[in-house]
């Protein structure tokens, strides 16, 4: 009778380890604003059987971005996360002789 009981527990907890491991396996998302450029442009692409809709944070201006966007379901806007007010980075000078 306690084997019994030993090998529920067993199944129970290998369950629950089970439905775990499915449950955080979930697909992770990456970054959707890339802070290395100052415009994004947000494409959609339908919604019915579409492909759902990105950010593509590759533009150095509004103007780049509204040329490439010409002709598309997309918008351009400022990145979010593009930082402004950042100091300039200092360019290192090397030491010759």
């Amino acid at each position: 009778m306690q084997r019994t009981g030993i090998l529920f527990m067993r199944f129970a907890f290998s369950l629950i380890v089970a439905a775990g491991a499915l449950l955080t396996a979930a697909p992770s998302h990456a970054q959707t604003f890339d802070p290395r450029y100052p415009v994004c442009m947000h494409v959609y692409s339908g919604a019915n059987g579409g492909g759902g809709e990105w950010y593509d944070c590759s533009f150095t201006s509004l103007p780049q971005c509204r040329a490439t966007a010409t002709g598309r379901s997309a918008i351009c806007d400022l990145n979010p996360y593009y930082p402004v007010n950042a100091a300039p980075q200092r360019l290192r000078q090397r030491r010759t002789g």
